[in-house]
């Protein structure tokens, strides 16, 4: 019931957002839309732990400013190295095991490492990543990383 309700209320404001007009007529049509997609939802049982991880909602609201730090530090370090009259690159794949257990936590992982300049998750096996990295560095960076802890830990296991 919590992910049905949760998902009401974050399709709503969603709503609400885009439509920027708040007459009574487009607010209760909103809600309207809002209560349909929820049901169908439910129907197709799809308003679950996967489908709405609202149960990682604080701890994401925490992993997002890391992310972006890290997403800024990459981007300025591959600005460096594009600038640099020797582009001093050397691609690299690499394979390693995340830690996450949930297919959401696999799923922000690899995101997260393709978000950030400089690293691409080429493969994501089961519990498997093979990850290219503009530079070795980068590269070898991804295996037990800082990243991998703090996703770990939005999945609320370690």
């Amino acid at each position: 019931m919590l992910h049905s309700v949760s998902l009401f209320v974050s399709l709503y404001l969603f709503w609400l957002l885009l439509s920027g007009f708040f007459t009574p007529f487009l607010m209760s049509a909103g809600a309207g839309c809002a209560l349909a997609v929820v049901l169908f939802a439910r129907r197709m049982a799809v308003v679950d732990q996967e489908g709405h991880p609202v149960h990682m909602l604080r701890a994401i609201v925490l992993y997002w400013p890391w992310l972006v730090k890290e997403i800024a530090k990459s981007g300025w370090t591959v600005a460096r190295i594009i600038l640099d009259p020797r582009l001093p690159i050397s691609p690299t794949l690499v394979r390693f095991k995340p830690t996450q257990k949930t297919n959401v936590g696999l799923v922000l992982h690899a995101q997260s490492i393709t978000l950030t300049p400089g690293t691409i998750t080429v493969e994501g096996w089961p519990h498997e990543f093979l990850v290219h990295g503009l530079t070795r560095e980068g590269a070898e960076g991804v295996i037990d990383s800082e990243m991998d802890r703090r996703v770990t830990d939005c999945e609320g296991r370690r």
